[in-house]
């Protein structure tokens, strides 16, 4: 199992927006609101055959009211 968070940017006026979308997805195991340089703060667990990469483009980018995002990849949990 891999785990990783994802900073996200939203539009403005869109953070709640895009949080429900997230929420709806069921891909995130936490969302949070944040202050700051990002809105959101949201964390994914992935099985270990899945790229991340392409999980953040096709599952967490496609949201339209997303304006930009920044992964952070976990290595161990203390």
């Amino acid at each position: 199992m891999q785990t990783f968070f994802v900073e996200i940017k939203c539009k403005l006026g869109k953070t709640y927006d895009v949080a429900s979308k997230l929420a709806d997805r069921e891909i995130a195991s936490e969302i949070y609101s944040t202050a700051g340089n990002y809105d959101i703060l949201a964390k994914f667990h992935v099985d270990d055959d899945i790229d991340i990469g392409h999980f953040v483009a096709q599952n967490v980018q496609s949201v339209p009211e997303i304006a930009d995002t920044r992964t952070i990849i976990t290595f161990k949990a203390f």
